[in-house]
């Protein structure tokens, strides 16, 4: 599968569309981690819990769009953008969406 952030992807031709895609997860806060990062703030630096488990949501979130473009039986996905939120005091959403071609 190719993933691109950009409307075409180079050396290729889009030669058909297959429709808006998108993954999403949801990840909370553990509590043992929010107890380091709050000590992590007093000093400053990177939280390295919260990074990886960012990475991994959106290693997720990636995933599942993926899965979707192949249900609908493209071979790429252009424009990707991810997105993430807060919906609630403790948990994050993480979301990658874009348009699912076929290319040649």
């Amino acid at each position: 599968m190719i993933i691109v952030t950009t409307e075409t992807v180079p050396g290729k031709k889009i030669t058909e569309l297959k429709g808006f895609v998108r993954g999403s997860t949801v990840q909370s806060k553990h509590i043992g981690k929010d107890i380091l990062a709050g000590l992590k703030t007093i000093v400053g630096g990177e939280i390295k819990q919260y990074s990886e488990m960012m990475q991994e949501a959106r290693q997720k979130a990636i995933g599942r769009m993926v899965e979707d473009a192949q249900s609908k039986g493209a071979n790429a996905i252009v424009c990707v953008r991810l997105e993430t939120s807060n919906i609630m005091a403790n948990a994050s959403e993480i979301i990658a969406y874009g348009t699912a071609v076929i290319v040649e």
